[in-house]
C-alpha cells in the first residue's frame, strides 16, 4: 500500500508543524508568547495552512487561520513598537 501527499498537504502539514512547535516552545517557555520568533512561527504556520486550504477547502478552518494570520501579524507590529521605544 502506498500512500501520496500532493504538495498542498505537505505544506499544511508543515505549517501544522510550526504551529504545533510554537505552541510547545511557549509551554516550555523556551519562547515567549509577544516574542517575535513565536509570532513568526504562528504567522508562517497558519499562512502555509490557509495554502493548503486553497485546495481542500473548509470554511470554520479557513476562518480560524486567517484569524491565527492577523493575531501574529498584529503581535508583530506590537511588538515592533515596543522594540522601537
Amino acid at each position: 500500500m502506498t500512500v501520496t501527499f500532493h504538495w498542498p498537504t505537505l505544506v499544511g502539514l508543515a505549517g501544522t508543524l510550526l504551529v504545533l512547535v510554537a505552541f510547545f516552545l511557549l509551554q516550555a517557555r523556551k519562547l515567549h508568547g509577544n516574542g517575535l520568533a513565536y509570532q513568526l512561527l504562528n504567522a508562517i504556520g497558519a499562512t502555509a495552512i490557509i495554502v493548503s486550504l486553497f485546495y481542500a477547502f473548509n470554511l470554520a478552518s479557513m476562518l480560524l487561520e486567517v484569524a491565527w494570520l492577523a493575531i501574529s501579524i498584529y503581535g508583530m507590529a506590537a511588538g515592533s513598537g515596543r522594540r522601537s521605544r
